[in-house]
């Protein structure tokens, strides 16, 4: 086994085509995995039930949340990546960050299934994801530019996101770790860079089927850590496109109002 890994450090297209392939079947894995655990919250009784068949159009959607939700992760894995460098380490961080992403996205939806038929907490989630929403969008404007196209967005935002939390995550001590230490390290950023954007997949949940939101989310999370792994600088600049900015901004701010209608139309066929 020394001898294999040996010859696979000395090989630029082994150490690179290893880890790309990988993913692929990380990616199985994780999806075999949410469709085991969605059989096993339709069996809940009185639970949301979770229509099995994957859409294209609930799978673009779930990919198209993702990666624009996926600036500070895509960030903060290439600092990660630049740390911690070689194939192995990159396996370490696939795995990592792929089971991470895999156990949040579903634990979002195993709350979803189990209380959307208790009225109040899912107004209340649904509440706490609207305001992450527009975080979400006022994150998009740190990388807008251009004046005219940001300050239309600004007014509104500077007032919501009073309200919304904000996460950090230092790297200093980060560097150089055993490879089950970056693999434990690698499973908790999803948690920790994203549980906004975990919470903010819920007010989408009344409009797409979960299970294809879910395999979305599932592959573009793969998809970006492929980018990652052939070019980091090159798939941070993609993301931070002042472009693709403002559409994404103006898309978090439409789907934050529309959580709130949700939370006054839930509230209001509770109390009426």
């Amino acid at each position: 086994m020394k001898a294999l890994f040996v010859r696979i450090d000395r090989s630029p297209l082994l150490s690179q085509l290893i880890p790309l392939s990988l993913t692929l079947v990380v990616f199985i894995i994780f999806v075999a995995l949410l469709h085991a655990v969605l059989l096993l919250f339709n069996r809940i009784p009185q639970a949301e039930y979770v229509r099995l068949t994957p859409r294209w159009y609930d799978i673009a959607v779930g990919a198209t949340i993702y990666l624009k939700t996926s600036i500070d992760f895509a960030i903060f894995m290439g600092r990660l990546m630049a740390s911690n460098p070689g194939w192995r380490n990159r396996i370490a961080i696939e795995i990592g960050t792929a089971a991470g992403n895999t156990i949040g996205t579903i634990a979002i939806i195993g709350l979803w299934v189990v209380f959307k038929n208790v009225e109040l907490l899912l107004a209340g989630m649904v509440f706490i994801a609207s305001l992450v929403l527009f975080e979400l969008a006022n994150g998009s404007l740190e990388h807008i530019k251009n004046r005219k196209l940001r300050k239309p967005l600004h007014w509104f935002l500077r007032v919501v996101t009073r309200f919304t939390p904000k996460i950090g995550i230092d790297l200093s001590s980060r560097k150089n770790l055993p490879w089950w230490g970056l693999l434990g390290f690698s499973m908790s950023v999803p948690f920790i860079l994203g549980l906004d954007d975990f919470a903010g997949y819920v007010p989408l949940f009344t409009v797409v089927n979960v299970y294809g939101f879910a395999i979305g989310v599932i592959g573009a999370h793969t998809l970006l850590n492929i980018a990652l792994f052939l070019s980091p600088r090159r798939t941070i600049e993609a993301v931070r496109n002042e472009i693709v900015s403002f559409l994404g901004a103006l898309a978090f701010i439409g789907l934050g109002i529309y959580g709130l209608v949700e939370t006054v139309r839930i509230l209001f066929e509770v109390f009426t």
